[in-house]
C-alpha cells in the first residue's frame, strides 16, 4: 500500500482514535444508512463513500485489526500477516527499484506472501450484488481481506456482507439473488428479519487455500426506512391523524397494519400524542409470533373552515366551560 493510498479510517467514520466500540458502531450505522446505494441510486460518489465506510468499520470493529492499524499505520496488513513493517530505507540504496512504481510497491512485494490475489496490492476485494430481478443486479456491499491474513482461522474462509430489504420483504420473507464473483446464488430470507439480523448460508463463503473447503456466507440485514411504520423496540409504531371532534367524541377508524387494515376504536377524550395499542398486529418474531402495533394519535385542526363549520365552532366556544389552561394561574418562579 503506497503512502498516498493510506486511509484514515477514524476520519472516514468521523470518530476519534480513542473511540469506544459502541461509538464506532453508532457512527458506522449512521453513515451506512446515509450513503447506502439503495438510497442513492446512480450516485457513484455515495457508492464509493459507502465502500470506504464499510472498509473502515471492518478494521476498527475488529480489536486485533484495529491494534495492528494503530501500531503500524499504512503497513498494518503486512504486520497482521506476521511480517515486520519497514523501519526505513537503509540497506536498500544499492538495489534496483526500476521495476517498482515506488518504494512502497517494493516493500509490499518484499513483505508479500504466496497466494495473494495481487502481490503488488496485497489484498483481495469481494463484491456482492443483490436483487429480486434475475436480469439486473444492485450493489449491496463490498468486503475484502487477504485469505491468509488470519492464521487462527485457516480451515475455512467465512464471508460477510450486508443486504438491504424493504419492510414488506422483511416482514413476509423473500428470496434474493446474490452474485459472488462468477457465481449467482439464491438466498431465502425468513419472515420477521430486522436490521442487524444475520442469515447464514452454508458453504457459500470463500475457498480456503489450506483445506480446499468453502466457508459460510453471513448476511447482515439492513431495513430500508418505511414512510409510515417505525420500530420501537420489538414493536412497531405509526402516527394516525384525527380531527378535534373525533378526539372529543370518540370514533372508529381504519388503521393500516403490516398485513392489512383493521378497525380501531378511539375512546372519547383522547389527547394528541396519546398511544393506543393493537395487540398482535406488530412485527413477526423468529418463532412466528406477532408483537404489537403502537398507534400514536395526532389531533389535526382544520385550516379552511366553511361558514357553517365556523358557526358551529363559535357556538361550541360560547357553550363550553372547559379551560385547558386553568392550572397555569399558579405558575410562578
Amino acid at each position: 500500500m503506497a503512502a498516498t493510498d493510506f486511509k484514515d479510517y477514524y476520519a472516514i467514520l468521523g470518530v476519534s482514535k480513542t473511540a469506544t466500540p459502541e461509538e464506532i458502531k453508532k457512527a458506522y450505522r449512521k453513515l451506512a444508512r446515509k450513503y447506502h446505494p439503495d438510497l442513492n441510486p446512480g450516485d457513484r460518489e455515495a457508492e464509493a463513500r459507502f465502500k470506504e465506510i464499510n472498509e473502515a468499520h471492518e478494521v476498527l470493529s475488529d480489536p486485533e485489526k484495529r491494534q495492528k492499524y494503530d501500531q503500524f499505520g499504512q503497513y498494518w496488513k503486512q504486520a497482521a500477516a506476521g511480517a515486520a513493517p519497514p523501519t526505513g530505507a537503509a540497506g536498500f540504496e544499492t538495489m534496483d527499484f526500476g521495476q517498482y512504481g515506488s518504494f512502497d510497491d517494493f516493500i509490499n512485494e518484499l513483505l508479500g506472501r504466496f497466494g495473494r490475489g495481487d502481490r503488488r496490492t496485497g489484498r483481495r476485494v469481494y463484491t456482492y450484488r443483490t436483487t429480486t430481478e434475475p436480469e439486473s443486479f444492485r450493489y449491496v456491499e463490498f468486503g475484502g481481506e487477504d485469505p491468509f491474513s488470519r492464521f487462527t482461522d485457516i480451515s475455512t474462509q467465512d464471508t460477510e456482507a450486508a443486504i438491504a430489504l424493504t419492510f414488506a420483504e422483511a416482514f413476509h420473507g423473500t428470496q434474493k439473488r446474490l452474485q459472488i464473483d462468477s457465481e449467482t446464488i439464491t438466498v431465502r430470507i425468513p419472515p420477521g428479519a430486522k436490521s442487524g439480523s444475520r442469515v447464514r448460508v452454508k458453504g457459500k463463503g470463500q475457498m480456503s487455500p489450506f483445506s480446499q473447503q468453502r466457508g459460510d456466507l453471513y448476511l447482515t440485514i439492513e431495513l430500508l426506512p418505511h414512510r409510515f411504520f417505525r420500530f420501537e423496540g420489538d414493536n412497531i409504531t405509526c402516527e394516525i391523524p384525527i380531527s378535534p371532534e373525533e378526539a372529543v367524541l370518540g370514533t372508529q377508524i381504519d388503521v393500516p397494519t403490516p398485513d392489512g387494515k383493521v378497525t380501531m376504536t378511539i375512546p372519547s377524550g383522547v389527547d394528541s400524542g396519546q398511544t393506543l395499542r393493537l395487540r398482535g398486529k406488530g412485527w413477526r418474531d423468529p418463532q412466528g409470533k406477532r408483537t404489537d402495533l403502537l398507534v400514536r394519535l395526532k389531533i389535526v385542526t382544520p385550516k379552511d373552515l366553511s361558514s357553517k363549520e365556523r358557526e358551529c365552532y363559535e357556538k361550541l366556544r360560547q357553550a363550553s366551560s372547559f379551560n385547558p389552561r386553568s392550572g397555569l394561574a399558579e405558575v410562578q418562579l
